[in-house]
């Protein structure tokens, strides 16, 4: 009979906590979307609604594990949580100034980034795999979103949006340097945290006008971004910057097809090439890890 190494399995469980962070982080902008339509609700309020509402599940779901002092005495804690807000508040101020597809193509180059990040702080290797599923991802990724369409040019506000892909990339490396110390709620919290310090002033002055309809999806919306934020927190703690990131991709292509089922989009042939893309390189860098071979 044929057992899997525990190590084997243990990256199994990795990859669906990623995965299922993937498919929270979907219904999250997909929410918010139709929230657009439901209301107009600042996005102050929106990003700390979703901060304050992870503060919640550490508090519900780790009280024992939770270390809230170490949030304000651990550097990385303060570092990770400040960053983390930061790269928050930038996404959505890029979206907002250089359109949904640029935007996220140039934030999400933060693949790419990591993974050489991780290389010189944490010592990762970079294996060929991930260096071409990167660069697939990347490709796909471009054609979905079109970034550098007709009429478009390189401005300041794609200087932000590097800056913030930069950004994204060290908290994830950071989140992995944490976890020799600290535990995945007291990480997940600091942006919670140090988010709200951000956000929360600005997110008051417009919450009088929010509908009891609105509240609802805002509510379901921030579960799941925390719930995303937290399994992707945690399957850090073994899965490599470079691995990890690229099954962050599939985000945009379920987004996207989010918009065919649910907003009346359409994919063009270059668009559904460029979502295969993406699914082929992450499929490829996840399957192709080298494990321990099988034990009869």
């Amino acid at each position: 009979m044929t057992s899997v190494p525990s190590s084997t399995r243990s990256h199994r469980a990795n990859l669906q906590m990623m995965l299922g962070s993937a498919v929270c982080f979907i219904t999250n902008v997909l929410l918010i979307r139709a929230l657009g339509g439901i209301d107009n609700v600042s996005l102050w309020v929106v990003t700390s609604a979703r901060f304050l509402v992870g503060l919640v599940i550490v508090f519900t779901l780790y009280r024992s594990e939770f270390q809230p002092s170490h949030l304000f005495t651990n550097r990385k804690l303060i570092e990770r949580g400040l960053l983390g807000g930061l790269c928050t508040l930038g996404f959505y101020y890029t979206v907002t100034k250089l359109g949904a597809g640029r935007a996220t193509f140039i934030n999400n180059t933060y693949v790419i980034w990591g993974g050489l990040f991780a290389v010189f702080a944490l010592r990762e290797h970079l294996r060929p795999a991930l260096v071409g599923g990167a660069v697939a991802t990347l490709l796909g990724l471009g054609l979905l979103t079109n970034p550098f369409a007709a009429g478009t040019h390189t401005g300041f506000d794609d200087f932000v949006a590097l800056l913030n892909a930069l950004g994204s990339a060290w908290i994830v490396v950071t989140i992995r340097q944490l976890h020799a110390r600290e535990h995945s709620s007291t990480i997940f919290a600091a942006q919670c945290v140090f988010g709200l310090l951000l956000c929360g002033g600005p997110a008051v002055a417009g919450i009088h006008a929010i509908t009891p309809a609105a509240w609802i999806v805002l509510a379901i919306a921030s579960t799941c971004a925390g719930a995303g934020q937290l399994l992707m927190t945690q399957a850090f703690r073994d899965l490599s910057v470079a691995e990890g990131s690229l099954l962050q991709m599939l985000v945009p292509l379920g987004i996207a097809l989010g918009g065919v089922c649910f907003f009346g989009e359409h994919f063009t042939t270059s668009e559904l090439f460029g979502g295969a893309l993406i699914l082929a390189g992450t499929v490829a860098s996840s399957c192709t890890r080298q494990t321990a071979p099988a034990r009869t």
